[in-house]
C-alpha cells in the first residue's frame, strides 16, 4: 500500500475525501498537511487557526504537518517552500498526494504537475462528483460542519455561521455550487465519521475583508466567521 499525505484545509470538501480514501484502504495516509499563513496563523479563506487543526488531526487519530508562508510575498517564495516540503514528504518514502478538488480542471493540472516535479502522485478522491449528490452523501453520512467564509458577491452574510445542512442547501441562490467548488463559500468541519469525538469550537465574532480580484480587479467584501 501506497504511502500518502493528505492536503487538509479543514472543511468538508477535504473531511469527505478521506473518509473514501480511508474507507478504500488503498493509501496508507502518513499525515495531514495544511499551508497556514503567518499573519494570524489562520487556513486562507477557511480563516480557521492551527490549534483547531490540532484539534481535528487528534480526532481523526492521524499526525498533521503545517507549512507557514506569508501571504504577501512573491507567489515564487511560496512555491520554493511547497518544493522543499514535497522533497521531504518524498524522503519519507511519501508518494501520493491527495486532494479534494471536484472538477476545476485548471487546478487539478497545476497540482498534478507540482507534485511530478518530486515524482509524487496526485490523486484525486472526490474528482467530477456531482455536487448535489456528494454533499446530500455527506450530509446522510453524519458529518457536521460550519461555514466560516463567504463571497459577499453570490452569498448573502447571513450564511455565515450557518450549519451545513439540507436547509442550508435548499437556500443557496441559482447559480452557487452546492459544495462552493468556485469559492462561493468555505466550511470548518467538527464531526463526522472520520472523527472518534466532535471537535470543540466556540464563535467569537464575524468580520469582513475586501479583495481585488479577476482581470479587471473587482472589489469583492468576503464575510468570515472567527472561530477558537
Amino acid at each position: 500500500m501506497k504511502k500518502a499525505y493528505f492536503n487538509w484545509s479543514s472543511g468538508k470538501d477535504s473531511a469527505f475525501a478521506l473518509f473514501k480514501v480511508l474507507q478504500s484502504g488503498t493509501y496508507n495516509v502518513q499525515t495531514l498537511f495544511t499551508t497556514i499563513k503567518k499573519e494570524g496563523s489562520k487556513v486562507a479563506m477557511h480563516e480557521v487557526g492551527i490549534e483547531l487543526i490540532q484539534k481535528q488531526a487528534n480526532a481523526i487519530g492521524i499526525p498533521f504537518v503545517t507549512l507557514e508562508y506569508d501571504a504577501n510575498a512573491p507567489s515564487e517564495e511560496y512555491k520554493k517552500l511547497m518544493e522543499v516540503q514535497m522533497a521531504k514528504f518524498k524522503k519519507s518514502g511519501i508518494d501520493v498526494a491527495l486532494f479534494g478538488d471536484l472538477y476545476l480542471e485548471s487546478l487539478r493540472n497545476q497540482r498534478i504537475a507540482n507534485c511530478r516535479q518530486q515524482d509524487i502522485q496526485a490523486e484525486f478522491p472526490l474528482w467530477n462528483s456531482k455536487p448535489k449528490e456528494l454533499l446530500q452523501n455527506y450530509l446522510s453520512l453524519g458529518f457536521q460542519s460550519i461555514v466560516t467564509c463567504v463571497d459577499g458577491s453570490v452569498l448573502d452574510k447571513s450564511f455565515v455561521g450557518r450549519i451545513i445542512d439540507e436547509t442550508f442547501f435548499n437556500d443557496l441562490p441559482d447559480g452557487v455550487d452546492p459544495c462552493g467548488e468556485n469559492g462561493e463559500y468555505h466550511s470548518f468541519v467538527f464531526d463526522g465519521p472520520i472523527f472518534h469525538k466532535p471537535v470543540e469550537f466556540e464563535i467569537v465574532s464575524q468580520y469582513s475583508r475586501d479583495y481585488l480580484s479577476g482581470e479587471n480587479a473587482t472589489l469583492s467584501r468576503y464575510w468570515f466567521l472567527e472561530i477558537r
